[in-house]
């Protein structure tokens, strides 16, 4: 697995990014991100529409972040460079235990976490089902969820784009919550099932206030 970024290494690159893919690429407005505590353990989960939603879920923040990233993006220098910055590969449709172990215990050295809980990219209409996996990780851990809203990724590098666009990008953090804030279900099941549509509900809030009207799954 992929080891930790070195924190000033995380901030250049963060500042690159934030600066020509974004600012001088259409602008950038990053909002709540004192919701996001600048030590201990805590979940990101963003809306995921866009590439370059996690680029833009890191230029939004002011500490270094985890990324779970699909395997496919970690080949050639590209796949260095997300190693370099600490993402680490996740297996898409697949018991990835060993992915799951490990952001367990990345959680449990006190790190910030980015998970996009839909699992793939939506179509900037719908969500997708919030993933029952991120329901499980905030049960296991205990650990605060920030939800995120973001909107103009979609503009900016939409599906089957290879080249990013002129587009103003605005990201949103939450107030955070914890799973036991709303386990309050007769069974397992039900906490689940509270978890991922108040999650949901809250990203979809977000959204809104950035422009960005998504609806509600109907699978959730």
């Amino acid at each position: 697995m992929s080891t930790k970024a070195h924190p000033t290494w995380f901030a250049f690159v963060r500042w690159l990014v934030r600066t020509f893919f974004f600012q001088l690429g259409g602008g950038f407005k990053s909002s709540g991100w004192e919701n996001i505590p600048m030590t201990g353990a805590v979940i990101i989960a963003p809306n995921h529409v866009s590439n370059a939603d996690p680029p833009a879920v890191a230029c939004g923040g002011r500490r270094a972040m985890r990324f779970m990233a699909k395997e496919e993006l970690f080949k050639g220098f590209f796949g260095k460079i997300c190693r370099s910055l600490g993402a680490y590969p996740v297996k898409r449709g697949e018991g990835d235990t060993e992915s799951i172990r490990f952001s367990i215990e990345m959680l449990a050295a006190g790190d910030a976490l980015v998970v996009f809980p839909e699992g793939v990219r939506g179509d900037g209409i719908t969500m997708n089902p919030i993933s029952r996996g991120v329901a499980m990780l905030a049960k296991r851990t205990g650990v605060p969820v920030v939800p995120t809203g973001i909107a103009g990724t979609q503009v900016k590098m939409p599906r089957g784009s290879a080249l990013p666009k002129f587009a103003k990008v605005s990201i949103v953090y939450g107030e955070p919550f914890t799973y036991a804030d709303v386990a309050t279900g007769a069974n397992e099941r039900e906490n689940r099932e509270l978890f991922c549509r108040e999650l949901e509900r809250r990203i979809i809030e977000l959204c809104a206030t950035q422009g960005l009207t998504l609806k509600t799954s109907e699978k959730s």
